[in-house]
């Protein structure tokens, strides 16, 4: 297929357009670069016959009209958002515009778009949504999310992904638009942007600063390593039933500080530098509205599919430590642009 994917130079974006060119795809990576963004993610893939690229916003309907045009695109995959909690609570309208107004910006574009394709192309396309579990809200001690499970979202992020998979929905039910959504558990592998919680933790260490743990740390997470990620989300697209949701997760459900240590203990290894790590763990004053659990059950994604993840935990933690302390040269260039990961998130008077 030729694919446009929104949000190609992200974290997630990057690794699907890895995945789809190594798996004989053709890709448009689509994407405006924001802070996050980064195409040194997909340095490997540029120089590719297959792999294209347009810096253009979601929010611009005929720039995005231009692109569906130039490209003719097989599928769309929507990865492009504003992801960070932190960043929502400090500036929640963004998240409104580029998660919510984009999304319907998009599919207003794909509607026009498909509408005019014919026979097999039109039989053929596919519009895929990836969403977030946060959607969901939280969870007690026990439990799990499925694709029943519904919707509760908390915060700034989650409310306006929320509103997203609602507008996608709505498309494919009063336009009959093929779409297809997927909601995910925490990602984390290498290429992350050094705002999230492990490479946050890694990066930090590795300079020297303390390890900031919010709140007491019992918060519980699904991780799920973003090649694992990457694969399932191309599978959907190939063989999910159009109208469905589908949610992929880790099946490894940690405490925050359970991984913080298991990070410290790594580093110690790779890093021996100022060691042990773990003594520059400091808790500091939690997220407002911090959800307390996520757990994802994927069941349906391994029956209807075949999907289970590849990557264990301990071994995807580790390996993602190692990329880190090798390519500690890419965080510095982004510490050049002016990233110091420091604190966000406080509500402010």
């Amino acid at each position: 297929m030729k694919i446009l994917i929104t949000g190609g130079a992200g974290f997630i974006g990057s690794a699907v357009v890895r995945r789809a060119i190594a798996d004989g795809h053709e890709v448009v990576n689509l994407d405006v670069l924001t802070y996050s963004a980064n195409l040194e993610n997909v340095e490997s893939v540029a120089t590719h016959p297959g792999y294209a690229f347009e810096q253009v916003d979601i929010c611009d309907r005929p720039a995005l009209e231009t692109v569906f045009a130039r490209h003719r695109p097989d599928a769309v995959m929507h990865l492009a958002a504003e992801s960070h909690n932190d960043r929502a609570i400090e500036g929640p309208l963004d998240f409104v515009r580029s998660n919510i107004l984009g999304t319907a910006v998009l599919l207003e574009v794909a509607r026009a778009y498909w509408g005019k394709l014919e026979g097999a192309a039109k039989d053929s396309f596919r519009f895929h949504h990836i969403s977030t579990d946060e959607v969901f809200g939280a969870l007690g001690e026990d439990g799990d999310f499925t694709e029943e499970t519904p919707y509760d979202p908390k915060s700034p992020y989650s409310a306006s992904k929320a509103a997203s998979d609602h507008l996608v929905r709505a498309w494919g039910h009063t336009f009959k638009l093929p779409v297809v959504i997927t909601n995910c558990s925490n990602n984390y592998g290498p290429y992350q942007f050094p705002e999230k919680l492990i490479p946050t933790v890694i990066t930090r260490a590795l300079e020297g600063k303390t390890i900031p743990v919010y709140g007491d740390g019992r918060q519980v997470r699904d991780w799920l390593h973003v090649d694992d990620h990457a694969e399932a989300l191309l599978l959907v697209l190939a063989k999910g039933v159009l109208g469905e949701t589908y949610c992929i997760g880790g099946d490894a459900t940690k405490r925050n500080l359970e991984v913080i240590q298991t990070i410290c203990a790594h580093l110690d290894r790779m890093a021996p530098a100022n060691t042990p790590h773990a003594d520059k763990i400091t808790y500091v004053t939690d997220r407002p509205g911090h959800d307390f659990r996520y757990s994802i059950d994927a069941s349906k994604l391994e029956r209807e599919l075949g999907w289970t993840p590849r990557r264990a935990l301990g071994e995807g933690l580790e390996d993602t430590v190692r990329w880190y302390v090798d390519n500690y040269g890419w965080v510095e260039r982004i510490r050049e642009r002016g990233f110091e990961s420091e604190r966000l998130g406080l509500v402010k008077a």
